[in-house]
């Protein structure tokens, strides 16, 4: 993707533009930003798929006298209100997993970095549905693509929330700006900005979403992949403490143990590569909910394309891909990282990786991960 080309999707803004004006910092209303949207999960499909093991779901109805209910999925087709009955909204997690037509739009917001991506949910909504005022912790697009929504936004200081309600609904919203978005317009929020959005009669939404780690959660999940490797990269020297008096206050922890215990853990942590690749990992890791199908027998090399589940990255020694990670250097991790960066790679460029790139490809492809294809990508 050309970072300095204007861009439909971003009303004319080139992605440098963007990124640099409004990503994290300001919201940007863009009219017609997929010129000729429809819904590309069409409202059947889209409940049957709410009905599955795999696919994560939420109902959210509003109940007379303004209480909010709120169920998980999956449902059954007769669990679900009808049309007809206004104020009900349809949560579909991960469409861009589910669907292909999804699974491409999503690819068109590729000029953030892989790793933040998340997913896209649809909100299928009946007249009058919503979730109430609320405000995400990540940067999200909302974007139109079957009937109206109405959109009010604002800066809200007091994030206090409604108490006893099922769902993070503001307790006092204050709206600066309101819109209605048709089919194909979008509406690109900051973390934190307070949106409410009102259907104005049936109507699909598509939040194109951005993982956010915390950073007390990002921390935990790389020292747990750290410490498998702790034992190994502290090696197995035993605490002596030939020196150690004897003590009165028993109950103290020695400072000589002390001191051995950082030295221990700077001593796993020595290793910068660790760092970096337990990061790789952990980005690269697919949802719980994900799986591959291997194929009954893999066709020979050709045209590779990723799976849309697969989750693939690399930093300058690395390659990732569905949590698991390999060294790479030279011609061999260009080939890779062109991989990760197109989502594909020519027959040609298959063909002139080496012997060992080439048996790595075709694990991936006997997993499932990647797949021969007539396309070039």
């Amino acid at each position: 993707m050309h970072t300095d080309r204007p861009l439909p999707l971003l009303g004319g803004l080139a992605p440098a533009q963007f990124m640099s004006r409004h990503w994290q910092r300001k919201p940007l209303l863009i009219r017609q930003a997929v010129a000729d949207m429809r819904a590309l999960v069409p409202r059947a499909r889209l409940l049957e798929l709410a009905g599955e093991e795999h696919v994560e779901s939420r109902l959210v109805v509003q109940e007379p006298g303004g209480r909010w209910r709120l169920q998980h999925g999956p449902f059954a087709r007769r669990a679900l209100p009808p049309r007809n009955r206004p104020g009900w909204t349809l949560l579909v997690q991960g469409m861009d997993l589910h669907d292909a037509a999804v699974h491409r739009l999503m690819g068109q917001f590729r000029f953030v970095p892989e790793a933040r991506l998340d997913d896209v949910m649809i909100s299928y909504a009946t007249d009058g549905g919503g979730v109430g005022p609320h405000f995400d912790s990540y940067d999200v697009f909302l974007l139109q693509a079957e009937g109206r929504r109405r959109w009010r936004i604002g800066r809200q200081h007091d994030l206090s929330l409604q108490p006893d309600v099922p769902l993070k609904i503001l307790a006092h919203f204050e709206a600066e700006e309101e819109w209605v978005l048709e089919p194909g317009d979008m509406l690109y929020l900051p973390p934190r900005w307070a949106h409410d959005g009102i259907a104005e009669g049936e109507c699909q939404t598509y939040s194109i979403g951005f993982r956010s780690p915390a950073r007390g959660e990002l921390a935990r999940e790389l020292l747990q992949r750290i410490a498998e490797d702790a034992p190994d990269e502290a090696g197995e020297a035993l605490y002596r403490d030939p020196r150690q008096a004897a003590t009165e206050t028993p109950a103290a922890v020695p400072a000589e143990m002390l001191r051995f215990a950082r030295e221990a853990v700077a001593t796993a942590l020595r290793d910068p590569q660790l760092l970096d690749r337990a990061l790789g990992e952990y980005l690269s890791e697919p949802k719980p909910n994900v799986w591959f199908e291997p194929p009954d027998q893999p066709l020979p090399l050709g045209a590779l394309q990723l799976d849309a589940r697969t989750r693939m990255l690399y930093d300058e020694r690395h390659v990732y891909i569905n949590g698991e990670s390999w060294r790479a250097a030279g011609r061999d991790a260009r080939l890779m990282r062109r991989l990760a960066d197109r989502r594909g790679l020519a027959a040609r460029e298959v063909a002139g990786a080496s012997e060992d790139a080439r048996a790595l490809l075709m694990s991936w492809c006997e997993a499932g991960w990647v797949h021969t294809t007539d396309e070039t990508p």
